[in-house]
């Protein structure tokens, strides 16, 4: 099969459910494009990036100067140079009539030429919500042809609606051929915006559980430094604020404890600012990001996890984050909120606590309760592991996402309310 991956900033390295959906296809034998719209700026990249040269598979759209005249100037020969490849697109691009300001702007006409070369897929697969009304749009005027996908994963169907209205997705809904969300949470919220209830199904995003050792987590000795570490962009959702403040709280009773944050993003300098106010400089470091190896290290050193995530003031919620996931499958009980998709992960008081959101003394009484119950983190790891293996592994659902793609393109494809259920298997 031919598959054309519809994306964002491409490669990013908080996006790594992406690049395991991209190998994994690869892996088994089908021809992938990628179609992205910016290529990210980030100097960390996952290994696989290189190892299966994705950027060599890549095709990015022209940046859009901001000036309307040099937006122009540059249009003209754009339109020039690909005339001959798809004329009628080129054509369709421009009609402000039927596509107003996106094609008045030109940006409409800037999209589509990465697609002026390519011929017809078997599946576009979109990434977001927002992705897959740009893919129904493209097919629209000719410039890619395939069974549409779109998959449902955090903001596309939680702030962006907030923004946008609980139509945004009308049409895509009534077009699309199949649809996906990463947690049923998700999947109940587009069934009740309007999708299809026989159109959509969970997938989870996976992990690579053989990348992830488990290891069982015993108590330091007496004195030595406790380790907790979160994973997350820097960004409001991630609730980063209450795990800081939960952190000094606990710091007051138990001083040996560290709490390491990898990411970066817009609120990094506020965390840091946050962190001096309470004067915890020495006790919680906030890190930038890291490479998969890295973060991996960091794992393996760690005691506790912790994703205290919030629902944003923009409306954007999470699905079950994959760092949690990464934790859990190395054996570290975790701390996560009572938050979008998390309590499909996290099993309260088997595999880890969940809180409720922005409950800074809650946070703080779980994490001191683990620090002084240093007995269950094994039974807490092990059974976070096996959660992970059963439901997330990454070999399992690639194998299930490419059965779902042939049974689609052979027009031979059936669910049922609990589980995806495809002629053939």
């Amino acid at each position: 099969m031919k598959i054309a991956f519809i994306v964002g900033y491409f490669p990013l390295i908080s996006e790594t459910f992406i690049i395991n959906q991209i190998t994994g296809v690869i892996d088994r034998g089908h021809e992938v494009d990628i179609y992205a719209y910016q290529q990210s700026n980030s100097f960390k990249l996952h290994p696989n990036v290189k190892k299966y040269q994705l950027l060599n598979r890549t095709f990015y759209q022209p940046l859009a100067p901001r000036n309307y005249f040099w937006r122009l100037l540059k249009a003209i020969k754009l339109i020039i140079k690909n005339y001959d490849k798809k004329p009628l697109v080129l054509l369709r691009s421009l009609n402000f009539f039927k596509y107003g300001k996106r094609a008045a702007s030109l940006k409409l006409l800037y999209s589509v030429i990465p697609l002026l070369k390519c011929e017809s897929y078997d599946i576009i697969h979109c990434q977001f919500g927002t992705q897959g009304r740009d893919g129904m749009l493209w097919r629209d005027l000719g410039a890619i042809q395939g069974k549409l996908i779109t998959c449902f994963r955090g903001y596309d169907i939680s702030s962006f609606v907030d923004k946008y209205g609980e139509d945004i997705y009308d049409e895509l809904f009534a077009k699309g051929d199949f649809f996906l969300a990463n947690c049923k949470f998700f999947q109940k919220k587009a069934i009740r915006l309007g999708c299809d209830e026989h159109k959509i199904v969970v997938h989870g995003s996976g992990i690579d559980c053989s990348q992830f050792q488990f290891k069982v987590r015993v108590a330091p000795e007496i004195n030595d430094t406790i380790y907790i570490v979160t994973t997350a962009r820097l960004v409001g959702k991630k609730g980063l604020e209450y795990g800081i403040r939960a952190v000094a709280q606990v710091a007051t009773y138990h001083p040996n404890i560290e709490y390491n944050i990898i990411g970066d993003g817009p609120l990094k300098t506020e965390l840091q600012q946050l962190v001096a106010e309470l004067n915890v400089a020495d006790k919680i470091r906030i890190l930038g990001w890291k490479n998969q190896p890295e973060i991996i290290e960091f794992l393996d050193k760690s005691h506790i996890f912790m994703a205290p995530s919030v629902t944003s003031a923009d409306g954007n919620q999470d699905a079950p984050v994959n760092t949690l996931k990464e934790a859990m499958a190395m054996g570290l009980p975790v701390i996560g909120t009572l938050h979008g998709g998390i309590p499909e992960l996290v099993e309260d008081g088997i595999s880890g606590f969940l809180v409720p959101e922005r409950d800074v003394d809650a946070i703080a009484q779980k994490l001191i309760y683990l620090i002084e119950h240093p007995e269950i983190w094994s039974q807490m790891g092990q059974a976070g592991r096996a959660y992970v293996e059963t439901h997330y592994n990454i070999n399992k659902l690639n194998d299930e996402l490419v059965q779902l793609y042939q049974s689609l393109s052979s027009n031979n494809l059936q669910i049922s309310e609990k589980s995806l259920m495809l002629k053939g298997m």
